[in-house]
């Protein structure tokens, strides 16, 4: 009898095989956790303090920012993501928007719109570019990821808390 055709071997192979499977989906169970206590999330400071630093975060990754006058709101331009397709090519933009929730709380909300650019079709009979191609804008829709990283910025310890939180239910 060979080693591979073992039923203890095939056992143990899929036992491994079954805490990979299990502790990778835990592990995306607490993400999606954590993401969802992030679209949620009042921060226990003013506005004008945690502004700054959801201004810092969206330039750190990578787009540039138009702020409007007189209130916590600001747009990004739309910036490509990843590498351009014959199938089109998708660009992101973001609104943040910062709400007060009371007196020194206060909420930042990521509204992530994406669009799909796709190129022009040739006619194959006349090799003439058919303009019918054009945009598909896709939905706007919340960015808990973003909403994530920031509370990871500006408030360690609550982040820390809810990390504790999904470890001890998503064991």
């Amino acid at each position: 009898m060979t080693l591979s055709k073992s039923p203890l071997v095939s056992t143990a192979l899929l036992l491994v095989a079954a805490l990979a499977l299990t502790t990778g989906c835990a592990a995306s169970r607490r993400e999606t956790y954590l993401q969802e206590k992030a679209g949620t999330h009042v921060f226990r400071q003013p506005i004008a303090e945690v502004w700054p630093k959801a201004k810092d975060l969206i330039t750190e990754e990578g787009y540039s920012v138009m702020e409007a006058k007189g209130g916590f709101e600001m747009q990004t331009d739309w910036m490509m993501q990843g590498a351009p397709s014959s199938l089109g090519t998708s660009y992101a933009r973001y609104l943040i928007r910062g709400v007060e929730k009371g007196p020194s709380q206060c909420s930042v909300e990521f509204i992530k719109q994406t669009r799909v650019e796709s190129q022009a079709a040739h006619d194959t009979n006349t090799g003439q570019s058919m303009e019918n191609a054009g945009n598909a804008s896709g939905a706007m829709s919340r960015d808990h990821a973003l909403e994530w990283k920031l509370i990871q910025k500006v408030d360690p310890e609550a982040a820390k808390t809810l990390e504790a939180e999904a470890a001890q239910k998503f064991q």
